[in-house]
């Protein structure tokens, strides 16, 4: 049933249509909400890493060590990271698909202007922004799925946008090296802007409108038109009360706090990996050209797979131990690394890469669980995505000048450090959980 308000004054915005169908498979809007987040993944993830494998040419072309170029990368994380706790309350406001769209868009112009960013200020200013732009995707996607596809087809829809968010990080990385082997950096950047140009395009001409999600009454009116949840809790009165107790929730928690510090710490010692691999790989004793170097985040989607096969095994066996167990997996591939015959070196990163993506698969599922125990499923997600990117920036950052100055030792003693805290705080969560069930 629509739901257009009738004019009253200014321009009058649709109403969500509380009992309008949701999508499910087999259906014309499905199939624009899987292609359309597919690709708005593969933009995000390809754009959000795509300096990743250009760190060792980003030194040289602005005269910077590694570790500086590193932050290329590690700012984008960073600001993605932010940007994730202020886009959702925007998204509100103004609309999951208009934020989501807006977000492309923007990263893609950004994405030239990193191309051509004459100075290295210039080019972490422009990454920066692109990082916080990014965020209006992952932040806004997964809700928009949870509003617009049919509860029981969540699982399959939301493993589609995963699997676009592996692929986009290694299309992006595999291009970006391949552009740079022939033209230099500047053409990789810019061939991935235009790649993420061309998926915005994709996304404004298939993603079905909203039709669950909050949405103002009309411009100048700032009264929103009530909102499924609304109705849930009593009326629109309730939620400003309701989100500080979830957001109370979410930062005291013990369990969440554990996860957080799972989050941070993976992706911290994974992406400090391959940061640092393909410097590692076109220097001696291996001497590999940037392209070929690049071929080495052909892992993911082994990562991919493992994280699929964990949430089964999750399912039958609990969380707690298919997260250990993925901590474990990648310290077990760290050490293979520290081998030198180039192929068991790569069977090493094959390892750390399913081990990392078991982990945090299933942690992050867990995270949202304990987060909707505690009515705060929002609040525990964004604050655990959050640890996540700050990982990333932070110890991606520290573990490129880890192997400047002690070599690929040092990168995997630091990432032995923190996957033990990952490995610790697992346990941890795992005991607490117990106890709140008794």
């Amino acid at each position: 049933m629509s739901c257009l308000q009738q004019p009253t004054s200014g321009v009058i915005a649709e109403a969500p249509i509380v009992d309008a169908p949701r999508h499910r498979p087999g259906e014309a809007g499905y199939r624009r909400v899987v292609i359309a987040l597919f690709a708005a993944s593969v933009a995000t993830f390809a754009a959000l890493y795509s300096t990743q494998p250009l760190i060792g040419a980003l030194a040289g072309s602005f005269q910077v060590s590694d570790a500086q170029a590193a932050w290329s990368v590690s700012v984008a994380t960073l600001l993605l990271g932010v940007g994730m706790l202020l886009v959702s309350p925007a998204s509100d406001r103004w609309g999951r698909t208009a934020i989501i769209k807006l977000s492309l868009g923007a990263s893609a112009l950004l994405g030239v202007a990193s191309a051509l960013a004459p100075t290295w200020p210039l080019l972490l200013a422009a990454r920066a922004a692109q990082g916080l732009v990014l965020a209006g995707t992952p932040a806004v996607a997964l809700v928009y799925l949870r509003e617009e596809v049919d509860p029981l087809f969540h699982p399959r829809a939301t493993g589609l946008y995963i699997g676009g968010t592996a692929i986009g990080g290694m299309t992006g990385r595999l291009l970006a090296g391949a552009v740079v082997e022939l033209t230099g950096w500047r053409y990789a950047v810019g061939a991935v802007a235009i790649l993420a140009a061309i998926c915005a395009i994709v996304v404004a001409v298939t993603l079905p409108p909203a039709r669950h999600g909050p949405r103002r009454r009309r411009r100048g009116d700032s009264s929103r038109v009530p909102h499924e949840a609304d109705a849930r809790l009593g009326g629109s009165s309730r939620r400003p009360q309701a989100k500080r107790t979830a957001l109370r929730a979410a930062l005291t928690d013990p369990r969440l706090i554990g996860l957080y510090a799972i989050a941070g710490t993976t992706m911290g010692a994974f992406v400090a990996v391959y940061n640092v691999l393909g410097l590692r790989l076109t220097a001696r004793p291996y001497g590999l050209s940037m392209f070929a170097a690049s071929l080495v985040f052909c892992a993911y989607p082994f990562g991919s797979v493992g994280a699929a096969v964990a949430g089964r095994i999750a399912e039958r066996l609990g969380r707690p131990g298919v997260v250990l167990a993925g901590c474990l997996l990648t310290v077990a591939g760290l050490a293979v690394t520290l081998a030198a015959p180039l192929p068991i070196v790569i069977l090493g990163v094959v390892i750390l890469t399913i081990g990392f993506f078991v982990a945090h698969g299933v942690a992050s599922g867990w995270a949202t669980t304990i987060g909707q125990q505690r009515a705060a499923a929002s609040s525990a997600s964004a604050l655990y995505f959050l640890a996540y990117y700050l990982g990333s920036s932070v110890f991606g950052a520290l573990g490129t000048a880890l192997w400047s100055s002690h070599a690929w030792l040092g990168l995997v003693a630091m990432d032995a450090v923190l996957l033990l805290i990952a490995a610790t705080s697992a346990v941890a969560v795992a005991l607490r959980t117990r106890r709140v069930r008794l």
